[in-house]
């Protein structure tokens, strides 16, 4: 009594409705753009040491996609990441998670380098893909001309939960988001966000995108410390429609809605399209490749707080494929985890739409 909440749905509570044509799969671009740069799958990579390097960055660059370096991960804090990611991987073999979530923080206490950052960063530059990183809102100011000297050309500023307003008491400053996004000539996507009202006010920041999600998968754990979330699919509805609204307030700026977590499997990744999402970011779906950089271990960036972390460390099985077959097949096992792209360009050819503006228009039901 005296409460209203609203009725709020997963991406698993819903499905995609055919249309009254079909067309051939060949003929289906899952393509994108994000201000001057264009990608050929809607992936952006979830930014965690798990399954960004250097290397990784450069082969899902090359593959079509975004790869985003964590900013303040091991690789701008140690000189050798591949023996800290060792170490890792040895401590959650043992089944010491406890113990591999300590180790990650103590690993986390060392300090962010400039000249780190740079070199992780070179190869990628180099190599003539999209540079992207990520810095949290309390770091940004700090790490970002070091970013930006080094190539970076998308920043991302996430966190668990962003806002365009934080309030403080505190001697330091909070981050003024809209100031710190005019002051810069690359593109900021921000989030993570789980309602309209906050996606619009991000939106008036000026960021070129919006994540909607704070990484949800088998290893967050944000639900049961901080008690919240948004059921993803109503999210991304919530986050499409602040777009559509800032669109016509603008007379025409778009800003992308980026789905991040509550995706199991390609059909998810579908869904969240129909719902209005430009694109996906992926984490554990690419964690068990062959070549992931930790070998089929995984955690997200709030794994590392000092004193409340919110993703555990967990090793996946690992499914005897590369990346290139994780995102494009063959897929030798029918339950979405294999082909991730090649099943939604699919699901784009089965319900009759060409491109993936097209198929956010797409039919929806709800299960339940």
């Amino acid at each position: 009594m005296g409460r209203s909440a609203r009725r709020a749905y997963d991406l698993q509570d819903i499905e995609i409705v055919p249309s009254r044509r079909t067309r051939t799969s060949q003929e289906v671009s899952t393509a994108w753009q994000l201000d001057a740069y264009r990608f050929e799958i809607p992936l952006v990579t979830h930014p965690t040491d798990a399954i960004v390097s250097p290397a990784s960055a450069i082969r899902i660059g090359q593959l079509g996609g975004l790869g985003v370096l964590n900013a303040e991960g091991l690789w701008g804090r140690h000189a050798d990441p591949e023996s800290a990611l060792a170490q890792l991987v040895d401590a959650v073999a043992k089944e010491d998670v406890p113990g591999a979530v300590r180790l990650l923080q103590r690993l986390h206490t060392a300090p962010i380098r400039d000249d780190l950052l740079a070199e992780a960063l070179r190869p990628v530059r180099e190599a003539g893909v999209t540079v992207a990183a990520r810095v949290s809102p309390q770091r940004a100011r700090e790490l970002t001309p070091a970013l930006l000297a080094a190539g970076v050309e998308i920043l991302f500023v996430q966190g668990t939960i962003i806002s365009a307003e934080h309030v403080s008491a505190s001697e330091r400053e909070p981050l003024n988001l809209k100031q710190f996004i005019n002051d810069l000539d690359v593109p900021v996507v921000a989030g993570g966000v789980g309602d309209y009202r906050t996606a619009m006010h991000l939106m008036r920041t000026g960021a070129a995108g919006v994540l909607v999600g704070y990484g949800q998968s088998l290893a967050t754990t944000t639900d049961a410390v901080l008690g919240i979330g948004v059921p993803m699919a109503t999210a991304i509805v919530d986050a499409a429609a602040a777009r559509r609204d800032y669109l016509d307030e603008t007379g025409g700026r778009y800003v992308h809605v980026i789905a991040d977590g509550g995706i199991t499997c390609s059909g998810d990744i579908a869904k969240a399209i129909a719902c209005g999402a430009d694109a996906v970011m992926l984490g554990e779906q690419l964690a068990d490749a062959d070549d992931a950089p930790a070998s089929g271990l995984y955690w997200t960036p709030a794994a590392a707080h000092p004193s409340l972390p919110r993703s555990e460390l967990i090793g996946l099985e690992p499914a005897g494929h590369n990346l290139d077959t994780v995102l494009f097949g063959p897929a030798d096992w029918p339950d979405g985890s294999v082909n991730l792209f090649g099943a939604l360009r699919r699901a784009m050819a089965k319900t009759g739409y060409s491109d993936l503006k097209e198929f956010q228009r797409v039919g929806l039901t709800i299960r339940r």
